[in-house]
């Protein structure tokens, strides 16, 4: 019997969430070594490492060649980090399933604080969220572009070309490395949508690789992040929008914050809403309160 084939981009963190899901499926359906066939692509996303995202294609880039293997059946599923996938997806595919949803928070290395980093200094980031952040509590601070894998990340900070730089928790976690860093609390930095979240999608008429997916889908993980992602759908939010959301899920009841900026850190808005997990309008009524109360700046970042 042909494995199931998982398809996943080739970073080491991407391999290691992929083994995450492999582990999970043979836990779930009692399959033994073998039963799940990683298979590796490269995205356009790996190849160019020297310009922003939002300046050539946003994150697509991540997506795409994963799309492509899976609408022309070379894998039965595709595992992604939530967070880089984009808010709409094409029709003829279906988040099916989401791993229980690891430390959410940012972590920052080279300095215990932000307020411990030097006077005029550099924070390497490719996230305008992080970057307008960062800039919203030191505006001294100099943003330089920074892409890579973790250990290409972390081999420039050490090189000293910057004196800072900021992680998600959760890819250290699953590298392996819990100790790098000092987490900030989401109080004090509010995480991207979707951050620590590892999502599998299949083909939306692949009724077999769904069932077989579905068996390991986190429902909490599933709720609060699909929240997250309608804040986004409804700012019309991209690769270029500073946005946070964060939602968590207390018995029938959810409570999502979400914060907009200003590129430059100049400005922001930020909001919470506490509904039951049925109003699927709330992340909407969220996104829009945002917006009628943000300066003019920062709505023309969004929803126009």
């Amino acid at each position: 019997m042909q494995p199931f084939r998982l398809g996943t981009r080739g970073s080491p963190l991407a391999l290691a969430q992929a083994a995450m899901v492999r582990d999970a499926l043979y836990a779930a359906h009692g399959w033994s070594d073998g039963a799940v066939e990683i298979v590796p692509i490269r995205t356009t996303g790996d190849r160019v490492q020297d310009r922003a995202l939002a300046e050539i294609g946003g994150k697509a880039l991540w997506t795409k060649e994963l799309d492509r293997a899976l609408l022309d059946g070379e894998i039965d599923c595709a595992v992604h980090s939530m967070k880089d996938v984009e808010t709409v997806r094409p029709a003829a595919i279906a988040i099916v399933a989401m791993l229980q949803r690891a430390d959410v928070r940012d972590r920052l290395i080279g300095a215990a604080t932000l307020a411990d980093i030097r006077a005029d200094g550099v924070v390497g980031s490719s996230s305008p969220r992080r970057a307008a952040q960062v800039r919203r509590r030191r505006p001294d601070l100099q943003i330089v572009l920074f892409r890579g894998n973790v250990d290409t990340r972390l081999t420039k900070l050490a090189a000293g070309e910057v004196d800072a730089t900021l992680l998600a928790a959760a890819g250290l976690d699953r590298l392996g490395r819990p100790d790098i860093g000092t987490a900030i609390p989401v109080d004090e930095m509010l995480p991207a949508p979707a951050q620590g979240a590892v999502g599998i999608e299949t083909r939306a008429d692949d009724a077999r690789a769904s069932a077989i997916v579905g068996a390991i889908d986190h429902l909490a993980t599933r709720i609060c992040v699909l929240a997250e992602r309608a804040v986004l759908a409804a700012l019309q939010a991209d690769c270029h929008s500073p946005v946070a959301a964060l939602a968590s899920l207390s018995g029938d009841t959810l409570t999502l914050r979400a914060e907009l900026l200003a590129e430059d850190g100049s400005d922001g808005v930020a909001g919470l809403i506490t509904g039951a997990v049925g109003d699927t309008a709330m992340p909407a009524r969220l996104a829009q309160d945002l917006l009628d109360r943000a300066s003019p700046a920062i709505r023309a970042l969004f929803a126009g």
